[in-house]
C-alpha cells in the first residue's frame, strides 16, 4: 500500500515513464505493464466465476495482484471480467463464460458466427441503427428477440407521417418483454460503470494510471469479428470486395467516435485496439492493403489529431506488415505485439512507435523463472536499449506460473534502469 502522501507523486512518476516511451525517448527505467486477464485466480484462489458475478471478491483479488507487482499501468478489471449478471440479463448469444457453458475457472469464449447474413449488406449500409435494433440485437441478446417485431423507426415522423399507427407495435408482449429488458440491462450496466468508476478513483489515489480510457476496433475487424463471421469475410473479400469496403468506412466513425467519447470521459488518452484479422497468414498483404490498413490507419491517424493514443495489441505474428504499419505520425502510438520478431520490430519500427511485449506466454507458463529471466535481459538489451520499449507479455497471464510472474517483474527492475 502507497502512503497517501507520496501516492501523487508516484503517480505522475509512472505516467511519465510511459509518456517518455511513447515519445521515443528514455524514462528513467524500463516500464513493465503486465497483460494480467485472469491470473488473478490462479494468484489468490478466486475462481472466475466468483470474480465474474462478485465485484467485491473481484476488487480485492485484483488488488492484491497490484499491489503485490506494482505495475507501471493499471489494468481496469470491470468492463471485461465483471460481467455475468449483465450478460445473463440478455441472454448473450456470442459468449460462454465461467458457470455459463464453461467451469468455474475457463476464461470466458467467443462464438464467432454469421450474425448478418451476406444479403443483408445493404440492410446495414442504408440504415446501420435500424438493422443494429431489429436486426443484429435479437441474434446475439437473446432477450431482446422481441425487437424484430418493431417498425422501421425512420417510418415514424409526425402526427400525419407514421406516427398515428407506428407506435402500436409496442403494445406487443415480445416487444414489451424487450423493452423490460433493456432496463434491467440499463441497470446492470450502471453497477459495471460504478465499479468501474470506483477502481479508477482508487487507482490514482494509490500511484497507478490506467492503461487504457477506451476501446476501439479495426473497422474490418468489427465486421468480422461481430457481423458477419471469418468465415463469412473472407468469401465477401472474393465475392462481394466493394460491400466490404463500403461496410468498413460506414464503420470507420464509430470506431473514432466511441474511443474519443469514452476517453474523454475518462480522462485517459490511451485508447485499446485488438488486432485480430490483419495478421500474418489470415489474409494477404494485398489483401491486407486494401481491406484492413486504409480505415485501420485512419482510425489511428484521427484518433492521434484527437489527442489520443492508439494502442494496438497486435495478435498472433505480423512480421511481414511491419513496413506498411509503421506508416503512422511519430511517436503517437503503442504497438503491443504477441507473437511477432520484437527485434525485427525494433529494427523497423524503433523509429516511429513505442513497443511493447513480448514475453512468450508458452514461456511464461511452462519455463523456469530462470528462463524469463534471460528473455527480459535479452529484450531489454536489445529492444529497450534507446527507450521506447514497454516490457510485458504477449498477452493474457491466466495460465502463467506465479513464479514465472514474479520474476519477469524483478527482471524488469533489476536489469531495466538507464
Amino acid at each position: 500500500m502507497i502512503r497517501p502522501e507520496t501516492a501523487t507523486e508516484i503517480f505522475q512518476q509512472r505516467q511519465k515513464r510511459i509518456l517518455d516511451v511513447i515519445a521515443l525517448s528514455k524514462p528513467d527505467q524500463v516500464p513493465i505493464i503486465g497483460w494480467f486477464g485472469f491470473f488473478f485466480s490462479r494468484y489468490t484462489g478466486l475462481s472466475i466465476q466468483e470474480a465474474m458475478y462478485d465485484p467485491e471478491k473481484l476488487e480485492a483479488a485484483y488488488w492484491k495482484v497490484i499491489e503485490d507487482f506494482e505495475p507501471d499501468l493499471c489494468g481496469n478489471p470491470y468492463g471485461l471480467i465483471f460481467l455475468g449478471p449483465f450478460l445473463e440479463a440478455l441472454d448473450y448469444k456470442q459468449l460462454l463464460w465461467a458457470g455459463h457453458g464453461l467451469a468455474a475457472n475457463r476464461p470466458y469464449q467467443y462464438l464467432e458466427a454469421e450474425y448478418m447474413l451476406a444479403e443483408e449488406y445493404d440492410h446495414f449500409l442504408f440504415d446501420p441503427t435500424d438493422f443494429m435494433l431489429r436486426q443484429y440485437w435479437p441474434r446475439v441478446f437473446g432477450a431482446l428477440k422481441g425487437l424484430e417485431k418493431l417498425p422501421p423507426l425512420r417510418h415514424i415522423v409526425s402526427y400525419g407521417l407514421g406516427a398515428p399507427y407506428g407506435f402500436a407495435p409496442f403494445l406487443q408482449p415480445a416487444v414489451q418483454a424487450a423493452l423490460k429488458t433493456l432496463k434491467k440491462a440499463g441497470e446492470k450496466s450502471a453497477e459495471i460503470a460504478a465499479w468501474t468508476g470506483r477502481f479508477a478513483a482508487r487507482a490514482h489515489s494509490e500511484g497507478y494510471p490506467g492503461s487504457y480510457g477506451s476501446i476501439s476496433h479495426a473497422p474490418f475487424d468489427t465486421l468480422s469479428d461481430f457481423f458477419r463471421g471469418m468465415k463469412g469475410a473472407m468469401l465477401d473479400m472474393y465475392r462481394r470486395p466493394e460491400k466490404v469496403l463500403q461496410a468498413c468506412e460506414k464503420l470507420l466513425p464509430s470506431m473514432i467516435d466511441m474511443a474519443v467519447g469514452a476517453s474523454k470521459m475518462s480522462g485517459n488518452p490511451r485508447v485499446f485496439i485488438p488486432i485480430h484479422k490483419g495478421i500474418d497468414g489470415l489474409m494477404s498483404e494485398t489483401q491486407f492493403l486494401k481491406f484492413y490498413w486504409p480505415t485501420l490507419r485512419e482510425l489511428m491517424v484521427r484518433l492521434i489529431e484527437a489527442g489520443l493514443t492508439p494502442c494496438p495489441l497486435w495478435e498472433g505474428q505480423c512480421n511481414s506488415r511491419l513496413e506498411i504499419i509503421k506508416d503512422i505520425p511519430a511517436g503517437k502510438a503503442i504497438y503491443a505485439f504477441e507473437q511477432t520478431d520484437l527485434f525485427k520490430a525494433k529494427a523497423v519500427l524503433g523509429d516511429r512507435v513505442c513497443l511493447r511485449g513480448n514475453v512468450p506466454l508458452s514461456l511464461l507458463a511452462t519455463g523456469t523463472p530462470e528462463d524469463v529471466r534471460a528473455c527480459v535481459r535479452r529484450l531489454i538489451d536489445e529492444v529497450g536499449r534507446d527507450g521506447g520499449y514497454i516490457l510485458d507479455s504477449g498477452g493474457a497471464m491466466d495460465d502463467a506460473r506465479v513464479e514465472n510472474v514474479q520474476a519477469m517483474f524483478e527482471a524488469t527492475r533489476e536489469y531495466g534502469v538507464y
